[in-house]
């Protein structure tokens, strides 16, 4: 059984480390309020929604589950372990006879 990764859970984990590297690039550089307001909030919706696509996602591994509660990266490393797969996808495809 291959988990495939949802198009809503894949924009999510995006915008929560696209928001979060703008964040940090404005703390450490201009540190505009204006800036801050608005990437503050977004990484953190971003963030929740990354946590809760995860965990409502049936028959997902607990790894995958506690991955996506890493901040900032989580959601791109939750994903990249449910593409892989892990051993049930190599079984899938053992299985598959040519025909």
């Amino acid at each position: 059984m291959h988990l495939c990764s949802p198009r809503h859970l894949r924009i999510a984990a995006h915008a929560e480390l696209i928001s979060l590297i703008a964040m940090l690039a404005n703390v450490f550089t201009v540190h505009l309020k204006s800036v801050s307001s608005l990437t503050g909030p977004t990484h953190g919706c971003a963030y929740l929604f990354v946590v809760f696509a995860t965990w409502r996602l049936p028959q997902v591994p607990a790894a995958v589950k506690v991955l996506a509660l890493v901040p900032g990266a989580g959601g791109l490393l939750a994903l990249r372990r449910l593409d892989r797969g892990g051993p049930a996808r190599a079984q899938a495809e053992e299985e598959v006879v040519p025909s």
